[in-house]
């Protein structure tokens, strides 16, 4: 693979950003599979994926804090983790045509490697990690601002509490509505720590946590939304 090409060319264009050190970008557009098929060693994407992950989760944060400087933290760690699942890297990936471009060994090819969500999402972080190396931290804020700004104001656009999400959705889907239990509170009395399950009969039941029971109510009825529409659809 040469960044000369064609195709490589027109990615750093779409990038924004012509990489001073070429084989970082080839070495976030290496599926681990293209190393076992390579009778020599083949540095994959997996360790720019690791970096790209942290490098993301710092910029959506700063984002979130401008953003929302009023927010609370449960808020605001609400509003993180719909930015940062695997669903918005395969997102950002599928613009850029990211599966189009990767390495990886035939037979993972032939069975729609170049096509799966979670490889799409990990070399979608792992281009992040590439951008932060080659050009800094800015070169990786600018490729973040430029695609998850966007869905932070859908986000901020589609603001509802998240319990009315679910209950909405409940309803929508024909099923009963939503029912939170108590499972335990846990740290200090003056600070305690409360852990909530939301349940929906028919679709399951998560648990999130916070340092009061609306909060822990509301990270469970998102975290339970979240399951309810990737499984079954919106």
């Amino acid at each position: 693979m040469d960044l000369r090409s064609e195709p490589l060319t027109s990615l750093q264009v779409a990038l924004e950003h012509p990489f001073a050190q070429p084989g970082l970008l080839i070495e976030a557009l290496t599926h681990p599979s293209a190393g076992a098929a390579s009778a020599t060693p083949v540095a994959d994407f997996e360790r720019l994926e690791f970096l790209g992950d942290r490098v993301l989760g710092l910029l959506v944060a700063r984002q979130l804090m401008e953003r929302f400087p009023k927010a609370d933290a449960g808020e605001l760690a609400l509003r993180y983790n719909g930015l940062v699942r695997r669903e918005s890297c395969t997102r950002v990936a599928t613009q850029l045509n990211l599966g189009g471009h990767l390495r990886m060994a035939r037979g993972e090819r032939a069975t729609g490697g170049a096509t799966k969500p979670a490889i799409l999402a990990d070399a979608c972080e792992a281009v992040i990690g590439a951008l932060y190396v080659d050009g800094g931290l800015d070169a990786a804020r600018r490729f973040v601002e430029r695609f998850w700004t966007p869905m932070l104001e859908e986000q901020a656009g589609a603001d509802k509490d998240p319990k009315t999400l679910l209950q909405e959705w409940a309803h929508r889907k024909k099923v009963g509505p939503p029912a939170y239990n108590m499972l335990a509170t846990e740290g200090p009395p003056h600070a305690p720590t409360f852990l909530v399950e939301a349940v929906v009969s028919g679709i399951g039941s998560s648990s999130g946590r916070g340092n009061s029971k609306r909060t822990a109510e509301q990270e469970a009825a998102a975290a339970l939304l979240q399951v309810g529409m990737t499984e079954r659809g919106a």
